[in-house]
């Protein structure tokens, strides 16, 4: 971890030069799980409610987490931070899948999502050769995912009106796709 002075006011700032690394969930991993999945900052963007114990924590990573088709943590020195999943279409929609990651807000505007997210555009078309298209779904106001996206690549392809509805409000949400025929950044 280096400090470096902040070029727009001289103040100090922390600019951590952190390995991430991608790994399959585990039982273990149910109290960091609850770090992001217990905060409310974090999951005000997220389709599902805020988690209140650890027994629903050890519920979703059992019978949800592991058995997703490609549902990895978020990892600095093997401690799970976020998760990053990609969810296939079936049918007629096989060609496509949605990228969903959920961060732990002590370690937002880090460009950690953004890694993750490059790490796992830059194997999956490999792993599912079927796959064309890799797609995120992103409320209007969560400006930093937005971010996120346009920096790993992906194209912003326009709003969806009235898309979902979270924590009971219907959303607008932004369509963002990287294609498997797409230059990586």
């Amino acid at each position: 971890m280096a400090e470096n002075l902040d070029k727009s006011g001289g103040e100090r700032r922390v600019q951590e030069s952190m390995e991430i690394t991608l790994r399959p969930i585990e039982l273990s991993d149910a109290d960091d799980f609850m770090v992001w999945a217990a905060d409310d900052k974090v999951t005000r963007f997220c389709l599902w409610d805020t988690y209140t114990s650890k027994e629903q924590a050890l519920n979703y990573i059992k019978n949800c987490a592991i058995p997703h088709p490609w549902l990895k943590v978020i990892c600095i020195g093997n401690r799970a931070i976020g998760t990053i999943s990609v969810t296939p279409g079936s049918g007629f929609d096989r060609c496509r899948a949605e990228l969903g990651y959920v961060l732990s807000y002590k370690y937002w505007c880090k460009g950690i999502v953004t890694r993750a997210v490059k790490m796992v555009a830059s194997t999956i078309f490999n792993e599912w050769p079927y796959l064309e298209r890799l797609q995120a779904i992103v409320a209007t106001d969560n400006e930093g995912s937005q971010r996120v996206l346009e920096k790993a690549g992906f194209q912003r392809e326009g709003v969806l009106r009235k898309y979902s509805v979270i924590k009971g409000k219907t959303k607008d949400e932004v369509m963002f796709s990287l294609l498997s025929t797409d230059s990586f950044v």
